[in-house]
């Protein structure tokens, strides 16, 4: 009997160290730089799709508009719960922030717009710059 509750301990701590592994180090930014063929250096999740914004939130700063439908075919970058994000972090010239979406979670900002994939679209692929008012967010 001890014998199992040492090796369901040994499992517990692993399974906690593993978790702790794979959370986000508050360090790094929510989002990384990603080169695509004729758009340069793109924001993009850590999977590596492509993050867009939508030009009506652009135009009414402080206001989502994308809810419902348009999150299911344009995932939000939500921050980790618990989680916070720094104003700036190396290698980007922007500034990060967050917004309060209307089901009360964080949405990660760059530049003060809310960030979007896109759920048809695999990694390292732009297909919706331009398209009904959805950009890819260009980074310097």
């Amino acid at each position: 009997m001890r014998r199992h509750v040492v090796i369901v301990f040994a499992l517990t701590l692993s399974l906690a160290f593993i978790a702790t592994a794979e959370a986000r180090d508050s360090s790094m930014p929510p989002a990384k730089a990603i080169r695509v063929a004729g758009f340069g250096k793109v924001l993009a999740t850590s999977k590596g799709q492509a993050l867009y914004y939508f030009t009506p939130e652009k135009r009414s700063p402080g206001k989502i508009v994308c809810i419902g439908s348009c999150a299911q075919v344009w995932p939000v970058l939500y921050v980790p719960r618990g989680e916070t994000i720094e104003k700036h972090y190396p290698g980007f010239m922007g500034t990060w922030g967050t917004i309060r979406r209307p089901n009360g979670r964080l949405q990660v900002t760059y530049n003060r717009l809310p960030l979007y994939s896109y759920a048809h679209e695999p990694p390292r692929v732009v297909r919706c710059d331009n398209v009904d008012g959805w950009f890819v967010v260009r980074v310097r």
